[in-house]
């Protein structure tokens, strides 16, 4: 069956970094696109950035220049390397594909 795992995620300081991983199985990764979504207590789930299996990838206006997304087809894994990390970038991070989803990452930004 379809899996995504996220993993990477954990505790940073204001201004850190941390490189989020989804490794998946069960699906013809390579042309399939990929999406990091997030989610806050309260909030909607929104969109962190969207891997097309070919072209430009797509990412929430807020997030260009510091997050970046990529795909290694070879090992069925997205990454997302976050740079620059902000108090309000804590959040479950959260690997999706088509309608199938991980359990997410939680990423907590604190000083």
């Amino acid at each position: 069956q379809v899996q995504l795992v996220e993993s990477g995620g954990g505790l940073v300081k204001p201004g850190g970094s941390l490189r989020l991983s989804c490794t998946t199985s069960g699906f013809t990764f390579g042309i399939n696109p990929i999406n990091w979504y997030r989610q806050t207590p309260g909030k909607e789930r929104e969109l962190v950035v969207s891997i097309p299996r070919a072209g430009d990838t797509i990412y929430a206006d807020a997030l260009k220049g510091r997050f970046t997304a990529s795909r290694d087809n070879s090992k069925n894994t997205a990454y997302l390397q976050m740079n620059s990390l902000k108090l309000e970038d804590t959040a479950v991070y959260y690997c999706h594909t088509n309608n199938y989803w991980g359990k997410g990452t939680l990423v907590t930004v604190s000083a």
